[in-house]
């Protein structure tokens, strides 16, 4: 197994990883700081396959703006224990 492949294995192990903690987790706001960091993975693996417009398009949607959309419309309702 070459060390491409192996790298290429981890890193989605990790996202489904996250990306199940994401689920799992009760606070929404750790659930969309995990599935920013799910994106940058994603990113990370499109980066790696050399497709980087497709990374940076990942990075900057996926990771930037929608993160940054979800903790505003969290920041703006009110949390019950």
């Amino acid at each position: 197994m070459s060390w491409e492949l192996m790298l290429h294995s981890f890193l989605l192990l990790l996202i489904f990883i996250m990306s199940w903690i994401a689920i799992e987790i009760k606070d929404l706001l750790y659930s969309v700081i995990l599935l920013g960091g799910a994106s940058v993975t994603l990113a990370t693996i499109f980066y790696m396959l050399q497709a980087p417009d497709i990374a940076i398009t990942e990075a900057v949607v996926g990771a930037g703006v929608s993160t940054i959309l979800y903790v505003v419309a969290i920041s703006r309702t009110r949390r019950e224990e």
